[in-house]
């Protein structure tokens, strides 16, 4: 079973054009709070969503494949060092989030921020629809795909983003780094080579740290599972099929 990871501001939707692609069974999960309610007291910590994805897959039973994107990437890079008879393999990108020289970029750190990170969203919460699609088709999401993106005027999931960000300051690494040792599952970091988030030399030094392959996905941005999916399939069933 392939196990896919969204990440913020995201919702499962962001896989179905890559799933159709993959070869197996697979099941896209949705982050607690992502379109979808924020249970009853969860702090939308950076630990709780481990324990959350953690719960998720023992559900699912068996050893998975687990693909991670952007948050759901950081929570499979934890899952991977953590728990890893939970897997059979993992994949993820933004590797340079677990580098311990990462800093979060400016966005992350405008939402750590309490007030700024407030403001920031409740300034969105007026903002057209149409609006917010063609500022995601600016950053490479094709404008079919734009429902697959939360909007930023939902307070569920701002209050969700806010918490996970605030609770992973300064730098993931600080309270996840003792961890970050090669894993018992063989695991494949992903580089997409227009990614405004990712940067090449720290995911490739965070690969070596794990011990797992390392691939670059080529004319994609962050959001390369809705741009090129065929070429992302192609990446990760080479991957699996390796593996068997």
């Amino acid at each position: 079973m392939i196990v896919l990871v969204h990440g913020v501001p995201e919702t499962a939707a962001l896989w179905d054009h890559l799933r159709k692609r993959l070869d197996g069974d697979s099941v896209a999960l949705s982050l607690p709070g992502f379109a979808n309610p924020r249970p009853d007291g969860f702090g939308a910590t950076k630990e709780e969503y481990v324990h959350w994805l953690v719960a998720a897959l023992e559900g699912i039973g068996g050893p998975v494949d687990l693909v991670g994107h952007d948050w759901g990437a950081a929570l499979t890079y934890r899952v991977a060092t953590i728990r890893g008879d939970l897997l059979r393999s993992w994949a993820a990108d933004v590797a340079n989030v677990m580098h311990p020289e990462y800093s979060w970029h400016d966005f992350a750190q405008l939402l750590q921020t309490p007030g700024a990170g407030e403001e920031f969203f409740g300034s969105q919460a007026g903002v057209p629809a149409s609006d917010l699609a063609a500022g995601y088709e600016a950053m490479g999401v094709p404008a079919a795909d734009t429902g697959a993106l939360v909007p930023l005027g939902d307070p569920v999931m701002a209050s969700c983003i806010m918490d996970l960000y605030r609770s992973a300051g300064p730098r993931l690494f600080r309270d996840w780094g003792d961890a970050m040792t090669p894993t018992s599952a063989p695991g494949l970091v992903l580089h997409a080579a227009d990614d405004p988030f990712g940067e090449e030399r720290l995911s490739g030094e965070v690969a070596i740290m794990l011990g797992a392959r390392a691939a670059t996905l080529t004319g994609v941005g962050h959001w390369w599972a809705l741009q090129d999916p065929e070429q992302a399939a192609t990446v990760l069933n080479g991957f699996h099929a390796s593996l068997s």
